[in-house]
C-alpha cells in the first residue's frame, strides 16, 4: 500500500485539529445527537433506509436525517465531518477521493462487476485498507451505499457491442475531469452539459446518449426521446455512510454495535431494494419500445481499465490493489 500523500497527511491534520469543535451536547449527553447529512430526496429509496436506521437506533442515538442537502451544501460533507460541524453524512467517493487519491481507484470504469462485489470490497482486506485512510482523514466508514449501476443510453439506432461501437458518439458526462475521462473510458465522445439539459438535448440532436442509472432514465423521462439503452454496466454507483472518527471512537462497545447492526440492515434492505427495481425498469422500457441489452462487457472492461491503468488517476493507486479487488469478484 502507498504512504499517505501529502493531501492526506493534511486531511488527517484538519481531523485532528477541528474534532474537538463538536458541539459539547454530542459528547456530554446519554443519547449521543447524529446529524446526517444527504443529497437524496426524501422519496429516495435511501431516503428510507436513514429512517431506518434512525428508528433502529432511537434507544440508543438521537438521529436526525436531513435530506436534501438542507443541513450542508453537496459535497461538503466530508470538510463539514473533519471540522466538526456534521456528524454523519453521505459522501461520495469522488468528494473522498479530492482529499485521499488512493481512493480515486473506487470512482474507475468496471472496478465492480456489482453491488455483491462493492460490498464484498469493503468487508475485505482491501476495504480495511480504504477506511483506514479515511480514519486517517477523521471520517469513519460505516458502509458503502449502492444506488444504480450507470448504463448507456442512446437515441440512435446503431448496434453497440464493444467500445469501439461507440467511436464518434457524443456521449453526455456530468462534467468535472474524472466524469469525462469516464466517458473517454467506455469509447465515446464525452460533452458536459447540465443534468436538467439532458432531455431537449437528447429531443434535438445536439447529443447522440447519455449514461445514468436506470431509474434516472425513468424519474427524467429519458425514454421519450431515446431508442436504446445498453446495459453496459460500466460504474457501479455508490456513496459512503461516514461517520466522525473522534465521535465513533468515544461510543462505548454497546453504542457502536447497535449503530453498525442498524446500517447494515438498513443498506442491505435499501441495496436489494434498488437492484428490485432496476429488474422492473429493464421490463419497463422494453415495453416502451426500447431495444434493452447487454453488449460485450468484458469487451468493455478490458478496454476501460487499461485506458485508467494507462493514465494520471492511477498514478495514486496502491499497487497491486485492482488486482486484488478483481479477485473480489464472484
Amino acid at each position: 500500500m502507498t504512504s499517505l500523500t501529502r493531501r492526506t497527511a493534511l486531511a488527517a491534520a484538519l481531523a485532528t485539529t477541528t474534532a474537538f469543535a463538536l458541539p459539547a451536547s454530542v459528547w456530554a449527553q446519554d443519547m449521543p445527537t447524529l446529524r446526517l447529512s444527504s443529497v437524496v430526496s426524501d422519496n429516495d429509496i435511501r431516503a428510507e433506509a436513514f429512517a431506518e436506521i434512525a428508528e433502529a437506533v432511537s434507544g440508543t442515538f438521537d438521529m436526525q436525517v436531513f435530506n436534501g442537502a438542507t443541513l450542508v451544501a453537496q459535497g461538503s460533507e466530508m470538510t463539514s465531518i473533519q471540522r466538526g460541524n456534521l456528524e454523519m453524512g453521505l459522501i461520495a467517493p469522488q468528494t473522498i477521493a479530492e482529499q485521499i487519491p488512493e481512493w480515486s481507484i473506487v470512482t474507475s470504469a468496471y472496478l465492480f462487476s456489482d453491488a455483491a462485489h462493492l460490498q464484498a470490497t469493503f468487508d475485505s482486506d482491501v476495504g480495511d485498507e480504504l477506511k483506514a485512510l479515511a480514519a486517517d482523514a477523521g471520517i469513519h466508514v460505516l458502509a458503502p451505499v449502492y444506488f444504480g449501476t450507470r448504463q448507456v443510453n442512446l437515441a440512435p439506432e446503431i448496434d453497440v457491442q464493444t467500445p469501439e461501437d461507440l467511436n464518434g458518439i457524443t456521449m453526455r458526462m456530468p462534467g468535472g475531469d474524472a466524469w469525462q475521462f469516464l466517458g473517454e473510458a467506455i469509447g465515446a465522445n464525452p460533452t458536459p452539459l447540465a443534468y436538467a439539459e439532458v432531455y431537449t438535448a437528447l429531443q434535438t440532436g445536439a447529443i447522440d446518449g447519455q449514461d445514468n442509472p436506470l431509474p434516472n432514465d425513468y424519474n427524467m423521462k429519458f425514454y421519450e426521446v431515446t431508442s436504446q439503452i445498453v446495459l453496459t454496466g460500466h460504474l457501479i454507483g455508490f456513496d459512503v455512510l461516514g461517520i466522525s472518527k473522534e465521535l465513533w471512537d468515544g461510543f462505548t462497545p454497546e453504542q457502536q454495535e447497535t449503530l453498525q447492526t442498524a446500517v447494515d440492515a438498513a443498506i442491505a434492505t435499501s441495496t436489494q431494494r434498488h437492484l428490485d427495481r432496476e429488474a422492473e425498469l429493464v421490463e419497463f422500457f422494453r415495453d416502451e419500445g426500447l431495444r434493452v441489452y447487454e453488449p460485450d462487457r468484458i469487451a468493455f472492461r478490458d478496454y476501460a481499465q487499461q485506458k485508467y491503468l494507462e493514465s494520471e488517476f492511477a498514478a495514486s493507486w496502491p499497487e497491486g490493489m485492482i488486482d486484488r479487488i478483481n479477485a473480489l469478484a464472484e
